[in-house]
């Protein structure tokens, strides 16, 4: 049977059947989902995620590219491989759904196919060719890589990983983080819905800090936590993973439904203790989240990220205490093009130890469950096509926001 690497081909597919009667029918039934919505909230762009690794579903690999997905319109859907064997362990599937609203998707196998357009993307994009000196690599052009251990000369502005480090984006926002030292994430406002990072620092390190016809980076870290950085607090300072043995990398899913960036950090002193830490990074198509997943080999009880300080933007909480998922954020004219930029930090209310600051950041402390934390970061500027244009719009998004994170659309196989 045929074997497929799914993390540098993602297999995402979009299949025109019948049209006018001039196609053939499907003919095998592979298997039915029902997605359920539950909640008074319309989900649009909801990526419904099945474990293919329960057993309780199995596509043969010659189906992997003529399998149709359908309801009342053919579905797009993506097969994600965690581990990079070869064999797909999750499939995800594109949805809309009104309020109570219950949608019966039916697999079939299908003959033939044309590729979806993508709507996520992650990168990440190295020199070769040219030669170290003195910490900086020196000629080369840039090639984009899946799997990269950081060289033990690389260092900040060593002009060597385009755009200094990984980049994700989806249709409505882009994000990088440094891949370095600094280790803090940062915003690419975007004013298309195009994909655009395999453009982005192209023509030189600076280029992205102008705004162009696709948009701009939009946030100054400077010593701040950014957008949802990790770190580890230290009674009265975020300090962020800087201090590490090695470090390495991995585009783990680059699909026009989700892309997903892996960095392993062995050796990370945080604070007084010494652990190994592993950050997933991903994105969905139609969101501006990205869901942060931070697994250490040692018990920390104080995890904490946050968002930069800005005295042109006002900080934000809910007004009252809630269950299930919160924020942090802040709004106003603090992006690098003097507008309205909304920055957001969403964590589950459990985890919360405490929301305090230090000189740069405006910082929540969270509690992992385990060795495991999880939580979600976005940004929203006023650029963006149909952006959110002021403070109370951002708040409504925001609430709406943790609502469908409270609710989200139930799954079941073969119902």
């Amino acid at each position: 049977m045929k074997k497929i690497m799914l993390i540098s081909a993602p297999l995402l597919v979009v299949f025109s059947l019948l049209i006018n009667g001039c196609c053939s029918q499907p003919e095998e039934h592979l298997f039915q989902v029902m997605v359920s919505n539950e909640s008074d909230l319309a989900f649009t762009d909801h990526l419904a995620e099945i474990d293919l690794g329960s057993g309780e579903i199995s596509i043969p690999d010659s189906l992997f590219e003529k399998m149709v997905l359908s309801s009342d319109k053919i579905r797009p859907y993506q097969m994600v491989d965690d581990d990079g064997d070869g064999r797909p362990e999750k499939l995800m599937i594109l949805v809309d759904l009104e309020p109570g609203e219950q949608k019966k998707i039916t697999a079939v196998a299908g003959e033939s196919a044309s590729l979806f357009s993508p709507r996520t993307q992650a990168e990440l994009s190295v020199k070769t060719g040219g030669e170290w000196k003195d910490r900086v690599y020196i000629g080369g052009a840039f090639e984009n890589i899946n799997y990269l251990r950081v060289p033990d000369e690389h260092r900040d502005h060593s002009l060597y990983i385009r755009y200094e480090g990984p980049g994700w984006e989806s249709d409505k926002v882009g994000y990088r983080f440094y891949l370095d030292w600094r280790n803090a994430v940062d915003v690419f406002g975007k004013m298309t819905e195009e994909m655009v990072l395999q453009d982005v620092g192209q023509d030189g390190y600076e280029s992205y800090h102008e705004l162009g016809d696709w948009g701009m980076d939009v946030l100054k870290v400077g010593e701040s936590l950014g957008l949802g950085s990790v770190g580890i607090w230290a009674g009265d300072k975020a300090n962020r993973i800087a201090e590490t043995d090695s470090i390495i990398c991995r585009i783990a899913a680059n699909g026009p439904l989700y892309s997903e960036i892996e960095t392993d950090y062995y050796g990370w002193m945080a604070g007084s203790v010494k652990t190994d830490a592993s950050s997933s990074l991903s994105i969905t198509a139609g969101s501006r989240l990205t869901k942060h997943t931070i697994n250490t080999s040692e018990e920390l009880e104080n995890l904490c990220t946050g968002i930069i300080k800005d005295k042109n933007a006002r900080f934000l909480v809910p007004d009252a205490e809630k269950e299930g998922w919160t924020y942090i954020a802040s709004y106003g004219k603090q992006s690098l093009a003097n507008d309205n930029l909304g920055l957001a930090v969403l964590f589950r209310s459990g985890d919360q130890l405490e929301i305090t600051e230090d000189a740069h950041s405006n910082v929540v402390v969270l509690k992992p469950y385990g060795k495991t934390l999880t939580y979600y970061f976005l940004a929203a500027w006023e650029k963006e096509p149909g952006g959110i244009t002021g403070e109370e719009e951002f708040v409504r998004y925001l609430e709406e926001t943790l609502k469908r994170l409270d609710n989200p659309p139930a799954v079941s196989l073969n119902p």
